[in-house]
């Protein structure tokens, strides 16, 4: 296998979080010999999909009963990496309470050691351990360890360990969604040895091994917001009014990808606005603004959904005129793009009613060459109220773009204040727009939000401080009656 190629493999088994790369794995191959042929080992582990034994998504890992406090008995081990600043996360239930004696993770690191055997596996170091307390939990639990400072700095590559031991009782582990921060360093054309860290095929300084793009001296590395899944945002278009604060006047699932060089400065980004539902009788826009960056740092726009509406008004680089920052008009209107089908009322957002494929949306902002850093992206998007220019919404405390009608601050429900920079909040600090980092669901038409995301309220009355985990399916977080189910 030739070195682009090992190097192609070895991008497509990290995601990229904003400060490193990260190694995960999550058993939704539904195959492990997949796994252990991209380099990860395990002992007495195998993957499920049975219903019960379900952490996530479709498939998941699960252990042999533990029989033994040796860390060799029962493990995870990933491929070799360079590890990344961070934690190794990873989320763990037990299979039932049992009458267990004892449970534990050990995590671990083995150290690169090229004489020591044919795996080139040295020495074994036990870094951190967590303990569980009994009666056993069957309940999703996250577990996390810090990564050594000691290995993040040496520059060398490592393997991570992660032992699930115990004794007494049968619950078994049942575990998912393994992220371990740090560059993938495994060659699987060669017995997943260290590849060679010195190849740069593109000249970029950049080796192959940490190059998403290692054929393409302008491109280095992938940034993904909000991370591996799919990001979620939700409108109320009433604003100032509360409205039904349902939150299905535009759904939309969204990704970004931003695109670097070896600089880490800015090539593009690359954008997915899937229109989820659309529970309104206004035909609203969606957009984006690049908070403090000038339009004249773009390039070019592509992709975009827009038919010239005579509200919008662009610049020969494809961004909206008359805009002290870098204003993208994503869709013009949404309703134009997904119609209610005859003799409903709204797309995905009542039940009973036909359920419409949502529509996805791809598009590219291209950057001037070594303008703007990774960390001067700061993406701020808005809904356009019924095709009405002067009327947005953000998400909370997000600043309006220069075309919004700021004399509506501070009106009717609204609880604005501009001089404070707090925009889009009502009295209870309750927003018109949310940003969740994941696919969540949404409310069925004309039921509060609050009522279906029963600790939505006490985060917001929390500045956003408590309950940040508001919209997970936990138990008493949410009530299922009237979310809508897309089935």
């Amino acid at each position: 296998m030739n070195k682009i190629l090992v190097a192609i493999i070895s991008m497509a088994l990290f995601s990229a979080t904003t400060n490193a790369q990260t190694l995960t794995i999550d058993a939704e191959s539904g195959n492990i010999a997949e796994d252990q042929a991209n380099c990860w080992a395990f002992g007495e582990i195998g993957y499920t999909s049975k219903d019960a034994q379900i952490v996530n998504g479709k498939w998941s890992m699960y252990s042999n009963t533990p029989t033994s406090l040796d860390p060799s008995a029962c493990y995870i081990k990933s491929p070799w990496l360079k590890p990344g600043r961070g934690k190794i996360t990873l989320t763990i239930k037990f299979e039932s309470e049992s009458e267990a004696k004892s449970r534990y993770i050990i995590a671990s690191y083995i150290i690169y050691n090229a004489a020591a055997n044919e795996s080139a596996e040295g020495r074994f170091v036990r870094f951190d351990s967590t303990t569980f307390d009994l009666p056993l939990s069957t309940t999703n639990q996250e577990i996390s360890f810090p990564v050594p400072e000691e290995i993040i700095k040496s520059g060398l590559p490592y393997k991570i360990q992660l032992s699930f031991v115990g004794t007494g009782g049968t619950s078994r582990y049942i575990i998912d969604d393994i992220s371990m921060p740090g560059i993938y360093f495994s060659d699987p054309a060669n017995s997943c040895l260290p590849i060679d860290n010195k190849a740069d095929i593109d000249g970029d300084g950049v080796v192959d091994a940490e190059d998403a793009y290692p054929d393409d001296a302008t491109r280095a590395y992938n940034t993904f917001i909000p991370g591996k899944s799919e990001g979620t945002l939700m409108f109320e278009d009433y604003w100032p009014r509360t409205g039904d604060f349902d939150f299905n006047d535009l759904v939309l699932g969204y990704r970004y990808t931003i695109v670097t060089n070896a600089s880490n400065n800015v090539v593009e980004l690359k954008g997915q606005a899937i229109i989820r539902a659309i529970g309104a009788n206004y035909e609203n826009g969606f957009g984006i603004q690049l908070d403090n960056l000038s339009p004249e740092l773009i390039t070019g726009v592509t992709g975009v959904n827009t038919k010239s509406p005579s509200w919008l008004k662009e610049n020969a680089n494809g961004t909206e005129a008359g805009q002290t920052y870098a204003n993208i008009i994503v869709i013009d209107n949404v309703s134009r793009i997904v119609p209610k089908p005859a003799g409903n009322k709204f797309v995905n957002a009542l039940p009973g009613e036909l359920v419409l494929k949502p529509e996805t949306i791809n598009f590219v902002i291209s950057f001037a060459a070594d303008k703007v850093s990774i960390d001067e992206i700061a993406i701020n998007p808005y809904l356009i109220i019924n095709q009405n220019r002067s009327s947005e919404v953000h998400l909370a405390d997000k600043a309006p773009t220069d075309r919004a009608d700021t004399k509506q601050f501070g009106t009717q429900d609204d609880d604005s204040k501009m001089e404070a920079k707090r925009f889009y909040k009502d009295k209870n600090n309750l927003p018109w727009a949310l940003d969740l980092p994941a696919f969540i669901p949404y409310s069925i038409e004309a039921k509060n939000i609050t009522g279906a995301y029963l600790l939505l309220t006490k985060w917001a009355a929390s500045m956003g401080r408590f309950y940040t985990d508001w919209y997970l399916d936990l138990p008493g977080y949410r009530d299922a009656s009237i979310i809508y189910q897309n089935k």
